[in-house]
């Protein structure tokens, strides 16, 4: 059997005889031209190096079936992929009521199957609110953890080959939950979302709680004056003032270090406008403050390791020490692109931002609409639209062999980027290019916009 992680999460098992049953059924729906070519079978029993060796093929092919925008995003392979999760956690089909969380703390309970979708889930939510259909698209289900204080912390989008009631129970801990909230970054958009009255509702309860949690900073003539328009429920006006607000629509993650402006720094990142905020604490207490904007990241990876263990065996089984990082390669000046490296439980998190800002980006200048992202029921079956190509997740295997040095087996939700595994931190200079993701969106910058 081999594990399937995606996200950093254990997806699913599954052994070789179902991915050869799912590799048959792609040739038979799509062709053995399209389809890419799979390990073969093996008639001996296979030494451990030729284990290896059939792992990495299985991953390598999962890869280019889940980037491939026909097979990836086909129901065949996202079915194949929810039905394993299931199978993996044992949980059977059955009705339940799962909790969905708002961001004013209310809880929207919605009645649906272990086995729905996260597409069904969102439907289901956006159903009990009264949600127009035409509306959904601007909204997404994550999975976020709840700290001490109230506040939560971002874990991952959920995305279109889970179960949401199957992820958050296979977890076994009551911190984590499924929360709704809007999922583009263009401020714009917010008039559309503002027209009725369930999505004005659902910004403005976003915005007050981003305000409260301290994501959005606000000075004292700013508070009173929100502090007003709240007390007269003026809605509209409220989001309009935090619309002028510097971090309004970003994403703040836990504080984390990175290497920039040199390494060891503690920083808290934020993420919206189309950019990586750092407010940087220096060793010196200084606090220091920039941004990098998505357009001058040429490219940007994340590498996972889990450092040996000498302690006994079994120790700590729930707490195995991954350290994620994202890096990317940042244009400085016109002449000079430097590296820069943040190390955070949360690095797989900025990546998704980081594509759904590109996406969002080019969609825009494509002449697209996100009104248009979400997904149409077809003879039952749910198709993504046109205007939007779902970006990719390919989701990486290991073998469950206990004598194999540890690593950490990866994925985001990524078009072209594949994370591997590696037993100790490397340099951004020390990784073959199929490691990195590059961005379409990157634009040469020259002296006049410097």
């Amino acid at each position: 059997a081999y594990n399937i992680h995606v996200n950093g999460v254990l997806h699913c098992r599954v052994r070789y005889s179902q991915l050869l049953g799912l590799h048959e059924q792609l040739r038979k729906e799509y062709g053995t031209n399209v389809v890419p070519a799979f390990p073969p079978k093996k008639i001996f029993t296979l030494t451990p190096a030729e284990v290896e060796q059939r792992r990495e093929q299985l991953e390598k092919y999962m890869q280019a079936v889940r980037q491939d925008p026909m097979l990836g995003g086909s129901e065949t392979f996202n079915s194949f992929l929810r039905k394993a999760q299931q199978e993996t956690q044992q949980i059977p089909t059955e009705e339940v009521v799962l909790e969905v969380m708002l961001s004013n703390g209310q809880k929207v309970k919605v009645t649906i199957l272990t086995s729905d979708q996260t597409e069904d889930v969102l439907e289901a939510v956006a159903s009990k609110l009264d949600l127009p259909d035409d509306l959904i698209g601007y909204f997404s289900l994550f999975l976020v953890r709840e700290t001490k204080d109230g506040a939560f912390s971002f874990v991952r989008k959920l995305q279109e080959f889970e179960l949401p009631y199957v992820s958050v129970t296979s977890l076994h801990n009551p911190e984590f939950r499924i929360i709704l909230r809007k999922s583009y970054w263009d401020s714009s958009y917010d008039d559309d979302v503002m027209e009725h009255r369930v999505g004005l509702n659902l910004l403005y309860a976003q915005t007050v709680s981003d305000i409260e949690h301290g994501w959005i900073p606000v000075n004292k003539e700013q508070h009173r004056q929100l502090k007003s328009l709240q007390e007269k429920v003026s809605k509209k006006e409220f989001i309009r003032l935090a619309q002028t607000l510097k971090y309004y629509g970003y994403l703040k993650f836990d504080p984390c270090v990175t290497d920039f402006p040199e390494k060891g720094c503690h920083v808290v990142v934020s993420a919206g406008n189309n950019e990586l905020n750092f407010q940087v604490r220096l060793p010196n207490e200084q606090i220091k403050e920039g941004s990098f904007k998505v357009t001058r990241m040429r490219c940007w990876r994340v590498t996972s390791s889990v450092p040996m263990s000498n302690g006994p065996s079994g120790s700590s089984p729930g707490k195995s020490e991954v350290k994620l990082e994202l890096a990317f390669e940042y244009l400085m000046s016109k002449d000079r692109l430097q590296w820069v490296t943040i190390t955070s439980p949360q690095a797989i998190m900025l990546s998704i931002c980081l594509q759904s800002m590109v996406d969002e980006l080019m969609v825009k200048k494509s002449g697209g609409s996100i009104r248009k992202m979400f997904r149409r029921r077809v003879n039952g079956a749910l198709r993504r639209s046109e205007s939007q190509q779902a970006v990719k997740s390919p989701p990486l295997l290991d073998s469950p062999d206990a004598s194999r040095e540890p690593m950490a087996k990866l994925s985001s939700k990524l078009t072209s980027v594949s994370l591997r595994g590696i037993s100790h931190s490397s340099s951004a200079n020390d990784v073959g290019a199929n490691d990195f993701h590059g961005n379409y969106a990157f634009e040469g910058i020259g002296d006049e916009d410097l």
